[in-house]
């Protein structure tokens, strides 16, 4: 299966979501491989035609203004990873069609998750802080994030990451 033809498949399922005359429920599409491209879009030629040693292939979209998320790695190619992506919101579609479920239920495990907030903004210390100054605001911040002083297991967690990532980065 060539690229072009893979890619020709998902936009036929995606816009196969939308009925006839309605606005359309797919919009924020961005199909994210490993394949180079030149700002004009087409496929740099300046590296290998053939396919990435990472085929994978990951399609976000907005779907009726939730985000969402289909990753496949399983195939060879980046285009038989497209394809098969095509071919499970066939498979999704296929379920409104017969009354099982509506589309997001069906989607219902592919929403996107936010992007993790940076340690500075969990710590609430500016950017240039110094390691002093990072530990002190991890030190009160964990007196009441702690869950044995009250605080939830979310924002304990949350803290403990932003600090392991400070910690990662040589500042803490």
């Amino acid at each position: 299966m060539t690229l072009a033809t893979a890619r020709k498949r998902l936009v036929q399922q995606v816009d196969a979501m939308t009925k006839p005359g309605k606005p359309y429920r797919v919009v924020n599409m961005v199909l994210s491989t490993n394949i180079r491209f030149t700002a004009s879009g087409a496929r740099d030629q300046s590296v290998s035609r053939k396919d990435p040693t990472d085929p994978g292939v990951a399609f976000y979209f907005d779907l009726d203004k939730k985000p969402h998320v289909l990753a496949c790695d399983r195939w060879d190619s980046v285009a038989d990873n497209i394809a098969a992506i095509a071919a499970h919101i066939e498979a999704l579609r296929g379920q409104e069609r017969w009354g099982v479920a509506d589309l997001h239920q069906a989607f219902a495990g592919h929403v996107a998750l936010p992007a993790a907030a940076h340690w500075t903004t969990v710590l609430e210390v500016p950017v240039d802080a110094s390691a002093i100054l990072i530990r002190a605001a991890y030190r009160c911040l964990a007196q009441s994030a702690h869950p044995d002083t009250g605080g939830n297991r979310a924002d304990w967690d949350r803290l403990q990451a932003a600090y392991d990532q400070a910690k990662k980065e040589g500042r803490a």
